[in-house]
Parts: structure tokens; C-alpha cells; sequence
């Protein structure tokens, strides 16, 4: 469903743009009890290539919401930063 809401708020867009669109992958952070707001903060600058106020932000929203969107693209390179994120301990998935 939100794929084709985003195709129809963007009725301009080729149908290579509309592929590419619903081909996106989201990696989204998970909350946990015993990750501190510095760690993830840092492994978000250092990793995802946030600037530290996004990744303050993401950290907050996973906090009050439980989870956060923190990146988006292919498959292959999501797993890249899914892998790299879970060797320091935080919780992610691809969706």
C-alpha cells in the first residue's frame, strides 16, 4: 500500500524510477534495554554515515516508537550494515 502511494504522489516519475522505488529495502533499528544512547548514536555516525544530529534523532524516535527506518536501499547493501551493526550489539532488520 505505501508503495503505491508513494508512485501516486509522484506521477511523474519513468517506470525504471517506479522499479527502483518499490525494489528499496528498509533497514530499520530496533530498541533494546542495554544499547546506550552514545553507543548507538556512534555506531549510527560511524556505520550508517548519519551526521550525529540524524543519529540522535533515530536513536530517540527507536526509543519512544520502538523501532526507526535508518537507512533505505538494495538488499545487498543493507546487509552490508545490517551485519556490521549486529557486531556491535544492535538490533536490526531488513524490511
Amino acid at each position: 500500500m505505501e508503495k503505491n502511494k508513494t508512485m501516486k504522489q509522484n506521477p511523474h516519475l519513468s517506470p525504471k524510477e517506479k522499479k527502483q522505488l518499490v525494489s528499496q529495502k528498509k533497514l530499520v533499528l530496533i530498541n533494546d534495554d542495554f544499547n546506550s544512547f552514545d553507543h548507538v548514536i556512534d555506531c549510527l555516525v560511524a556505520i550508517c554515515e548519519h551526521d550525529p544530529i540524524q543519529a540522535e534523532q533515530c536513536a530517540t524516535i527507536t526509543h519512544y516508537n520502538g523501532s526507526c527506518i535508518i537507512k533505505t536501499g538494495k538488499l545487498k547493501d543493507l546487509f552490508i550494515y545490517k551485519n556490521d551493526l549486529n557486531q556491535y550489539d544492535l538490533d536490526v532488520e531488513i524490511v
